[in-house]
């Protein structure tokens, strides 16, 4: 069923200027294009402000936390703001600790070997594998699929009351499903987590770029984010929350930096005094630049001002929902249903094509990159795609499971470096090519599909 068409409201704004909004990238019909980055779920171009800050930052680069030197004092300082820059963007409560990781999920990885023993773990199913895997080590619950907010906060009610009485337990939801893009009741489950005496970790890598995040308002243990989803490149992550779980487990990674004083004993051994800051996981030289640039996005968005970013992503999220309703073959993957609120992200199969030759069709006739595949979110798009697998296309997956070769889906997505054009033409190629077809014959190479030459 079409959705009304959607009119562009009136807060809208310009997208905010990102790297690469200039490149353009050749047609295997002939010619070129301008590049169209849909697959901002994966990794979201670096906001030029961001590549701005960094690239005047870059001739004062020093060691941090180590040296007299005027650069060395100077990055410290830098890093040290960053970490209260991001703290103030979460809206950190005053004791919480911030720690800088490598990723989301070297993030969750953390606080996973933070855990004290015997913690019990609960889990959706639907998380992405970065949230769904860390945890072997504790006992873990996985829980179902729900099929509507409500059903995943009485799933998760059900399930601690059903724990023993006593010991810790540590709930780790998504904020915004990687798959779906659709909201979770974040609030909602903070408050059951914590009616039952468990604590609650946000997997906000979806979240963070779209919507404001408040530590204090959601009121969530833990929060976890990647730098480069949030418009952030070099690589760098975060974890913020309650210190004292942090201050008790040992170091995340043991070495320079983590340690206090170091002192060797009669018996040739040493004994370690281990910082209790968030220094205590940060071992090694930090990524200054990487933090910096976190800081530099956070600062950018902030102050782009997310009323207005939110509004202008609706109207692209509408366009694309309202385009691709309008195409019979296109069935859009929810858990929640049509009208549940979600985030520039959107995955969808299409009768007839294997998902990998329809992306590979939009990427090498179109210049539109998107993502097809499953996502890191296997136990969730098996659950929306049901245990049947796909009519088999010209490409295939060979190295998916037996039974499972042509499971997969495309995942579009977008955020506040989006151009209008982007994703009319997304919708414009999804018509033609469902209407008359690919114009080049593709095969499989390596487990992709890629244009026959």
């Amino acid at each position: 069923m079409s959705v009304s068409t959607a009119a562009a409201p009136q807060t809208i704004c310009a997208p905010l200027p990102v790297l690469g909004r200039d490149v353009t990238v050749p047609l295997v019909t002939g010619g070129e294009v301008g590049y169209a980055a849909l697959d901002y779920a994966a990794s979201a171009p670096a906001l030029q402000r961001v590549w701005d800050d960094v690239a005047a930052y870059a001739p004062y680069y020093g060691s941090v936390h180590r040296g007299a030197g005027y650069l060395s004092q100077l990055s410290t300082d830098l890093f040290e703001n960053a970490r209260r820059t991001v703290a103030e963007f979460l809206d950190c409560r005053a004791d919480d600790q911030l720690v800088f990781t490598r990723s989301t999920t070297d993030s969750l990885n953390l606080l996973a070997a933070a855990l004290p023993a015997d913690c019990q773990v609960f889990v959706f199913e639907t998380e992405h594998h970065a949230s769904l895997l860390p945890w072997k080590d504790a006992r873990v619950t996985y829980l179902d699929a729900p099929r509507t907010p409500r059903q995943a906060v009485a799933t998760l009610e059900s399930a601690l009351a059903g724990r023993a009485p006593h010991g810790p337990a540590l709930v780790c939801v998504t904020g915004a499903s990687n798959v779906t893009g659709e909201l979770w009741p974040v609030r909602e489950l903070a408050a059951a987590a914590h009616a039952h005496g468990a604590r609650i970790v946000l997997d906000a890598a979806q979240l963070a770029p779209h919507h404001p995040v408040s530590v204090r308002d959601l009121d969530v243990d833990w929060v976890a984010f990647s730098g480069h989803k949030l418009y952030a490149p070099f690589g760098s992550g975060v974890l913020a929350g309650r210190a004292d779980w942090l201050r008790a487990a040992e170091p995340y990674l043991a070495g320079g930096g983590a340690s206090r004083k170091v002192t060797r004993r009669q018996d040739g051994g040493v004994d370690v005094e281990w910082h209790e800051s968030a220094a205590r996981h940060e071992a090694g030289s930090p990524n200054v630049i990487g933090a910096y640039s976190i800081a530099s996005a956070c600062k950018a968005l902030t102050e782009a001002g997310f009323d207005t970013l939110v509004a202008r992503e609706q109207y692209l999220v509408e366009k694309v929902r309202t385009g691709l309703a309008d195409v019979p073959e296109v069935r859009i993957l929810s858990l929640f249903g049509d009208d549940a609120p979600r985030v520039g992200v959107i995955s969808f199969v299409v009768d007839g094509w294997n998902s990998s030759h329809f992306a590979a069709a939009l990427s090498a006739e179109y210049g539109i990159g998107v993502r097809d595949g499953l996502f890191c979110a296997h136990p969730l798009l098996r659950t929306l795609l049901g245990s049947d697998p796909q009519s088999q296309g010209e490409c295939g997956a060979p190295e998916a499971a037996p039974g499972e070769k042509s499971l997969n889906a495309i995942r579009v997505s977008f955020g506040a470096g989006t151009p209008d054009e982007h994703v009319d033409r997304f919708v414009t190629a999804v018509r033609e090519l469902v209407t008359e077809g690919a114009t080049w014959t593709y095969r499989t190479e390596d487990g992709r599909c890629v244009p026959a030459v």
